[in-house]
């Protein structure tokens, strides 16, 4: 069990088991979302996520089409989890929202062309 938490640990996703995925994005959508250069995300089956606390979400559409919804905490603002349209069966939840420095790396690497020239690979 792993637990993802807001900023002010008010909103909280505990995950069962290991993810199916963890991957980087490199997209101008993931930059703007996290403030930093990518995001990471780590898939999870929908039935191995509860989600504890209160969420405000946004929605928008991703450049394969697909709508995105983000749920995040209205009181710190930091985005927990989102729904992949594309992945009806899949959570993703934000990788540094869990806090653990052990946690699986990226094994995908989406958008490399919008890449930080700095960024190592």
């Amino acid at each position: 069990m792993r637990t993802a938490s807001c900023a002010c640990g008010q909103l909280k996703a505990t995950c069962d088991g290991e993810p199916q995925l963890v991957a980087q994005c490199h997209c101008l959508d993931c930059q703007r979302r996290t403030g930093s250069n990518y995001g990471i995300a780590a898939f999870f089956p929908r039935e191995a996520v509860k989600v504890e606390g209160d969420a405000k979400t946004f929605r928008r559409s991703s450049h394969s089409g697909h709508a995105v919804t983000f749920h995040f905490c209205p009181a710190c603002g930091s985005s927990v989890f989102w729904e992949p349209e594309r992945k009806p069966d899949a959570i993703a939840v934000a990788v540094g929202c869990f806090g653990d420095p052990d946690f699986p790396a990226p094994a995908r690497v989406a958008w490399e062309e919008r890449r930080h020239g700095w960024v190592a690979g």
